[in-house]
């Protein structure tokens, strides 16, 4: 576990792309916590990353400018379902265990909060990704329902995937 780090969370460049692909890339790829296609390629995995308004993406910087981890930020479903945020999150492995993840989820519900949404859900948080599960839990989260054998984990096999809730 790395010692804490200071930060600041702000909005990000299309000129930050460069230093999120590699750990965005490293993570995706591993096939454990995410459930993106493993082959996503640099050029379409930056536009899944950097959603268009009203969603929002952020990265955590260090006081050097490093990009630590990045948050993307959207509404959970359209029309009548709109008033649910959702988030996704990924932190550069080199700088885990800092802080860096737990900051980014807050900052992630004060801007749920701020952006007037009722509560946020996270659709498929896998079962055995448990610093996620257990860091999200910390901030107020709940599992509300586990799909069974929802993720195909490339050495656990199948397992589950949470949908975890919290009230704004």
């Amino acid at each position: 576990m790395g010692h804490p780090v200071r930060m600041l969370i702000r909005e990000a460049k299309s000129e930050d792309w460069p230093a999120i692909w590699p750990f965005f890339h490293t993570i995706v790829s591993a096939g454990e916590t995410l459930t993106y296609p493993l082959d996503l390629g640099k050029e379409d995995a930056e536009g899944w990353w950097f959603v268009p308004a009203p969603s929002r993406v952020v990265v955590a910087v260090d006081e050097d400018g490093t990009v630590l981890g990045t948050a993307k930020m959207n509404r959970n479903h359209m029309g009548n379902g709109s008033h649910i945020a959702s988030a996704t999150y990924m932190v550069d492995p080199a700088h885990s265990g800092r802080g860096v993840g737990r900051a980014l989820c807050q900052y992630s519900v004060d801007w749920a909060r701020a952006e007037g949404y009722r509560a946020m859900q996270f659709n498929a948080v896998v079962e055995t990704n448990t610093h996620a599960v257990k860091l999200y839990e910390s901030i107020g989260f709940e599992v509300i329902g586990t799909l069974p054998e929802g993720f195909n984990h490339p050495t656990e096999g199948y397992v589950g995937i949470h949908i975890m809730h919290k009230s704004l």
